[in-house]
């Protein structure tokens, strides 16, 4: 466990915000290491502020995008999040949100206001087709309840105008037309991910 609240992967920067999670997906890279590249351990001792957040992002020189993303998902975090996303748009980058989709019932409010203006382009993990389906693989805290908040969140964001991509995990069980239907049905496109072991 460590500080490592900004990490590079590939040409971007990510923030790692919080290793608090209301899912325990299957999948998860999570169960299978403590990092991912070159990043370090992802596993924190503890929650960095905004400020913090922004002076590793000035230790990382040039890069091309700014994602939420560690090992936990980022709207436990909004405040800090949309800080944050402040100082990326002062420098001119864009700001990406990956994220599971539960920020409105993590925060037990809608918080797309917040990420609207903040973050550019919000990726939400569908994972799969059906609430049953859904919950087998993420096994989430909110039961099947979910799946459908999940979809609720990323139409919001698409309503409210911001670029909404929702993805799925290649992997067995994961049928891939129907996720791209649902994904078009809320407005969104499907972005298929590779299984990172």
């Amino acid at each position: 466990m460590g500080e490592n609240f900004v990490y590079r992967y590939g040409d971007n920067l990510y923030v790692n915000l919080t290793n608090k999670c209301c899912n325990d997906c299957t999948f998860c890279i999570r169960n299978n290491g403590d990092g991912i590249g070159d990043s370090g351990d992802l596993w924190l001792s503890r929650e960095p502020s905004a400020q913090e957040v922004i002076d590793g992002i000035k230790k990382h020189g040039e890069f091309n995008e700014l994602v939420f993303c560690g090992y936990g998902e980022p709207t436990y975090k909004v405040a800090e999040m949309v800080e944050i996303a402040a100082f990326a748009h002062s420098l001119g980058k864009k700001t990406r949100l990956n994220t599971n989709g539960l920020g409105n019932l993590i925060n037990k409010r809608d918080i797309v206001p917040d990420l609207t203006g903040a973050i550019d382009e919000v990726s939400v993990s569908l994972n799969n087709d059906n609430a049953e389906d859904y919950d087998s693989v993420c096994r989430s805290a909110y039961g099947l309840y979910a799946f459908s908040a999940m979809l609720e969140f990323a139409a919001a964001c698409v309503k409210a105008g911001i670029d909404t991509v929702m993805s799925v995990v290649a992997v067995d069980g994961v049928n891939i037309d129907k996720c791209r239907s649902v994904a078009e049905k809320v407005g969104a496109k499907l972005r298929v991910r590779e299984y990172i072991k």
